[in-house]
């Protein structure tokens, strides 16, 4: 029997990345205590670099009253890290072996009736779970980048996970401030994923065939489609886009031309090429500025973004 989602105050994350850690802070920012497992102690830097950065912006939009960036814990020992848990965020490498190898050993020494959520983009919980003991309380809850920041956390089970750990999560989620999106079906790369990989692999394209270079597909993003897709979406933008029509005359007046060539679909050869192009030309876009400042920008406009929808809505 799970805690009660509203009963949750002691929160694992594991993983000293920009996902664990933004996690981390997410929850902080939220009242909870968290324990942060670091495989290493050399983390540490890094893990409270990033803490800090994420805690500007999340005061920024507002934290819980009982918030404190004290009330975290960081440790090294896997089994201290999960003994009080309550809920555990897993956001370890993407890399299956090492998650099946982490998921035997949490099955092991984790409470029972307590769920584990992974931030996986693009493995399946099937697969993740396939070594674990207590598969039942094992679910995907994938974040997108920043955690912190962006609401979005997509929730899907795998073969062998309750269908009950599934509500569960998507309650828990909701209470902690996100915006679960609970998923009809298992399936690669999640909903938001794979919206996104379509944008990027027809961005290769564009910059291999000498089409557009980083910063014409960057500009015509954040200057297009971005904006309007913050309070619409895709769908919903098309539809308010025909007028009184809606969506039923998009389709009949542009329908057609979905057959025209203006998609490659699949993914073009990594060439060397191609890696150069892009990454000259996104430190062309960067002028010399480094991950902390950058990122440091992207959160202050995604803040800005987040409260101007907020107030008008």
């Amino acid at each position: 029997m799970f805690l009660n989602p509203q009963d949750v105050t002691k929160i694992t994350s594991i993983g000293g990345g920009p996902i664990g850690v933004g996690w981390a802070a997410h929850f902080l920012a939220r009242g909870f205590d968290v324990t942060l497992y670091l495989h290493d102690a050399a983390e540490i830097p890094t893990a409270r670099a990033i803490l800090d950065t994420a805690w500007i912006s999340l005061a920024g939009l507002g934290i819980a009253p009982n918030a404190s960036i004290e009330r975290l814990s960081i440790v090294h020992d896997l089994e201290e890290a999960v003994s009080e848990a309550e809920f555990i965020q897993e956001s370890a490498p993407e890399r299956l072996e090492v998650k099946q190898a982490l998921y035997r050993r949490l099955g092991e020494i984790v409470p029972e009736g307590v769920v584990i959520g992974s931030s996986t983009s693009g493995l399946t919980m099937t697969d993740i779970q396939a070594e674990c003991p207590t598969p039942k309380r094992t679910v995907i809850g994938h974040p997108f980048n920043p955690p912190y920041l962006l609401p979005l956390v997509e929730i899907v089970g795998g073969r062998k996970t309750d269908p009950g750990t599934v509500s569960w999560a998507a309650d828990f989620y909701r209470l902690a401030g996100k915006e679960p999106l609970v998923m009809k079906k298992e399936i690669p790369g999640f909903i938001a994923t794979r919206l996104q990989e379509a944008l990027w692999r027809e961005a290769l394209h564009m910059v291999a065939n000498g089409e557009a270079s980083p910063g014409d597909i960057d500009t015509a993003l954040m200057y297009g489609p971005a904006p309007r897709m913050a309070v619409q979406g895709q769908c919903m933008a098309f539809h308010v886009a025909c007028g009184a029509g809606g969506m039923a005359t998009n389709l009949d007046q542009f329908g057609p031309a979905l057959k025209l060539p203006w998609t490659r679909l699949t993914a073009p050869e990594l060439t060397k090429e191609l890696r150069d192009r892009m990454v000259d030309g996104c430190n062309e876009i960067a002028a010399g500025r480094g991950f902390e400042e950058l990122a440091a920008k992207r959160d202050r406009q995604i803040v800005a973004l987040l409260k101007a929808v907020r107030d008008a809505a």
